[in-house]
């Protein structure tokens, strides 16, 4: 179910970036270049956790976490900076366009990847 949720939002990032980059870049090329960003990450992410074997679980934390880091980051900067985020990204307030759940999954994805860890990392 988890690399499915994944699998949706690299599809979804992966268009919406794509649009935005290629009809009107020109208006906020930070805000779309974040949001491919975005997209590689969800991609990234999904792959590694359909995978199995100790380097894709490793994969799958640094991507998780790289996205944790970001909708956090992008999130908070913003509600503090609107002005520079008036076109949204994924990440923007959030992940306000998609319900919260960029913020949500990679909790989701780092609480089961803690589950799931190799043994010899676990320990």
């Amino acid at each position: 179910m988890l690399v499915a949720v994944y699998a949706i939002f690299a599809l979804a990032a992966t268009s919406r970036a794509g649009v935005q980059i290629g009809t009107k870049f020109h208006e906020a090329p930070l805000a779309y270049l974040l949001s491919a960003f975005a997209a590689v990450v969800y991609i990234v992410a999904t792959i590694a956790l359909a995978r199995r074997g100790d380097g894709w679980w490793r994969v799958a934390l640094v991507a998780c976490s790289i996205e944790l880091l970001g909708v956090l980051t992008i999130g908070t900067l913003s509600l503090v900076d609107a002005a520079a985020f008036r076109h949204p990204t994924v990440w923007s307030v959030y992940g306000e366009g998609y319900l919260f759940i960029p913020l949500v999954l990679p909790v989701i994805g780092l609480y089961w990847l803690r589950k799931s860890a190799p043994a010899k990392v676990s320990a």
